[in-house]
């Protein structure tokens, strides 16, 4: 059940609740094990984000022919650079930032999704093991910590700037690099 709960959060491009919260409340209500929650929710978490971007490579080809050669340019661009790709999969490692967002530009950029999911999913095993250790140790000396976090203001409005941010990116001129003669 917690497996489905995640997956389809995890589907979700903007406004679904974070994962950690998810396992942190599955983890303090029904006291399941912590290391099968943390392996089991990661996993779910990636393959939700996987799919949605592999989804969002579909509705490229709705975009306009100028919006399609930005992202074009945007993606070799990154390819071309050595660090390029890899910086992004790092990202996906240790970004603090709402993970659908990166998702779903990654699957516009049609960047290699395979790598990009195993670095979240090596990111989650680390925070979400963060987030359920922290949880158990202090509900067991404060009581119950479990808040409404995906409700509050600035949770919603940092959604929305994030989501216009990804969808302004292929509007800037992104120019590949000619090649020196």
């Amino acid at each position: 059940m917690v497996a489905a709960l995640v997956l389809a959060i995890n589907l979700l491009p903007a406004f679904g609740p974070p994962t950690w919260s998810v396992l942190v409340y599955a983890r303090l209500r029904w006291h399941l094990d912590p290391i099968a929650l943390v392996v089991v929710g990661a996993a779910a978490a990636t393959s939700g984000r996987y799919v949605l971007a592999a989804g969002t490579r579909l509705v490229r080809g709705r975009f306009s022919a100028r919006y399609r050669t930005n992202l074009a340019n945007l993606a070799d661009r990154l390819r071309g650079r050595k660090a390029g790709v890899w910086s992004f999969a790092i990202l996906f490692v240790v970004s603090p930032l709402p993970s659908a967002q990166l998702f779903v530009a990654a699957g516009l950029l049609d960047l290699r999704l395979a790598l990009l999911a195993a670095s979240f999913f090596a990111g989650r095993l680390v925070t979400y093991s963060l987030y359920v250790a922290t949880a158990v140790v202090v509900d067991r000396q404060l009581g119950s910590v479990l808040t409404n976090v995906w409700g509050e203001p600035w949770w919603i409005a940092l959604q929305l700037v994030l989501i216009v941010a990804i969808s302004l990116l292929p509007l800037v001129p992104w120019r590949t690099r000619r090649a020196r003669d």
